[in-house]
């Protein structure tokens, strides 16, 4: 199988149906120009995981957008997963008793939303390497199948059609300016997409200090603390970006 060395000259939806057809297993590799590096691991055809630099939409923001799990409980949980050096998902369903399924569907929220950031990339270098390990947490056992993760993906044959037309708009038009890595990088961090509103912008902003402040966590270890306040520092200064 042979896919297209750069991603402008393809889109994500027609390497990930290339990477199904083929039941390929192993790791999709873009670079950004930036030297950011993002990667959709694969078992069979089937995505099991997706991991974005930087990360975003945590299994912690997702439960709290649907309402799934209360704030106390949201808030020991992410601090017993930090010390442990656990997966919030692990510590959340063996020592908080949250279901399975509710966690299961979070994560696969999580790896649809991050797919649909790679969706909106401008460009960036196409590598695929079969020696990566997956990650920690990834869905070898329940992957996203094809149906779940190509329905809906924008293929070369539409963006031809919608040039044709006049109506193509290129990932990077929705930041403002054109194409902006910082501001890129501003919007994963906060995990919204990057044609986000102001309001869409301070709600997750607001979501993510409820989590990452280190003041509401009084009960953190030197170490949770160290970690909440890299993490909120991360996210304030993507906000900055994004509102200056």
């Amino acid at each position: 199988m042979h896919l297209p060395g750069r991603l402008k000259a393809t889109t994500l939806g027609d390497i990930l149906g290339a990477l199904h057809r083929s039941t390929s297993t192993g790791t999709l590799e873009l670079t950004e120009p930036s030297g950011r590096v993002h990667r959709v691991h694969l078992s069979s055809g089937l995505v099991t995981a997706v991991e974005l630099d930087p990360a975003t939409a945590s299994l912690a923001e997702l439960l709290r957008r649907q309402d799934e799990i209360d704030e106390d409980t949201l808030r020991r949980s992410l601090l017993r997963a930090m010390a442990s050096r656990r997966l919030h998902g692990e510590v959340l369903v063996r020592d908080f008793h949250l279901s399975p399924t509710v966690v299961g569907r979070a994560l696969r929220r999580q790896i649809m939303l991050r797919l649909q950031v790679l969706e909106e990339l401008a460009d960036a270098q196409v590598g695929f390497r079969v020696t990566v390990r997956p990650p920690r947490g990834a869905l070898v056992d329940q992957p996203l199948g094809g149906p779940e993760f190509l329905t809906g993906r924008k293929r070369t044959r539409d963006r031809v059609a919608e040039q044709a037309s006049g109506t193509f708009r290129s990932a990077s038009s929705g930041l403002p300016g054109g194409w902006d890595p910082a501001r890129a990088t501003a919007y994963r961090a906060l995990g919204v997409s990057f044609n986000a509103d102001p309001t869409e912008v301070k709600q997750a902003y607001r979501r993510l200090v409820r989590t990452y402040h280190p003041d509401l966590h009084p009960e953190a270890t030197h170490d949770e603390r160290s970690a909440l306040s890299t993490r909120f520092a991360e996210v304030t200064a993507a906000y900055r970006t994004l509102v200056a």
